[in-house]
């Protein structure tokens, strides 16, 4: 059974960083893409980063380009996202997704972790 276990969010002062963690458990994601998407109170829940897990190829929403970083551990089998510059508009709810690899990072994603908070004062 796929588990997907987010960590890492809190509480942090505009223009800090953080690093969320992904812990995935439960086959081999190889041949998967894995997703961080963010759902701030009231909006819809949107796509933030991605990463194909065998080549490590990423990709990245316009809010995130040149601040956000997504890597993954294979030994670890774990993805991260590293946050830097963080804005008050970045506070949301952020989950970790994965899904097979069909050629595309968009789409619907098959397996969702509980969601870690984000909170950016200003």
């Amino acid at each position: 059974q796929v588990q997907l276990v987010e960590s890492g969010g809190e509480l942090v002062q505009a223009g800090g960083s953080l690093r969320l963690s992904c812990a995935a458990s439960g086959r081999t994601f190889s041949g998967y893409v894995m997703g961080w998407f963010r759902q701030a109170p009231g909006n819809e829940r949107e796509f933030v980063a991605a990463i194909r897990w065998s080549s490590g190829t990423t990709v990245y929403a316009d809010a995130g380009k040149g601040r956000f970083t997504i890597s993954r551990d294979n030994g670890k089998n774990t993805v991260y996202l590293q946050m830097n510059s963080l804005k008050p508009e970045d506070t949301a709810v952020y989950y970790c997704a994965a899904k097979p690899w069909d050629g595309t990072y968009s789409g619907e994603y098959d397996y969702w972790g509980q969601g870690t908070q984000v909170t950016v004062s200003a």
